[in-house]
């Protein structure tokens, strides 16, 4: 699971959040032109992404792959409605989705259904057996209701930084 206290309890400034939105667009920035941007030391700005990063404000640095370049051509959102939301069945299915390969990204939310799945696969055989393995073989999953995406319109995590959006 993420862990968010971290993150809460950091403190960012104009400059950490200036940082922020640079990497947000392309994390292989070099520092220099960072500080250059921004008006600070390269060396400063080091300092503040490793503690961004050591304080979990930075969760990851990795690498955005078009699918369709890996073979990975369709993305289906999944509809998940659990029986029970309680117990250890629940967690353990939380579990299941956060380790299948297929599922790129999973919310538990509230309303009619219990979770959101995003998944990436190459073939509609290859979602078959993900959904045998994860909601057929699973007996607290009461009903799922799959969305096969036609277009990839806005693909992105960015958060917004803005703080004159945030005030308001």
């Amino acid at each position: 699971m993420i862990d968010r206290i971290s993150a809460k309890m950091v403190e960012l400034d104009r400059f950490d959040l200036a940082i922020l939105e640079i990497l947000q667009r392309d994390n292989k920035t070099p520092q220099r032109s960072i500080a250059e941007v921004i008006g600070l030391s390269a060396p400063a700005v080091q300092r503040r992404i490793k503690r961004m990063e050591e304080t979990g404000t930075i969760a990851a640095n990795v690498a955005m792959i078009e699918p369709s370049h890996v073979r990975h051509e369709i993305t289906v959102v999944v509809e998940v409605e659990m029986h029970s939301e309680f117990g250890a069945t629940h967690d353990e299915t939380k579990k299941s989705f956060a380790e299948a390969p297929e599922v790129q990204q999973c919310y538990y939310v509230t309303g009619e259904v219990d979770f959101i799945l995003l998944v990436v696969v190459r073939t509609m055989g290859e979602y078959e057996a993900m959904t045998r393995r994860l909601f057929f073989a699973n007996k607290n999953v009461k009903r799922f209701r799959s969305f096969v995406a036609m277009d990839r319109v806005k693909v992105g995590l960015n958060v917004s930084l803005d703080p004159k959006r945030d005030r308001s």
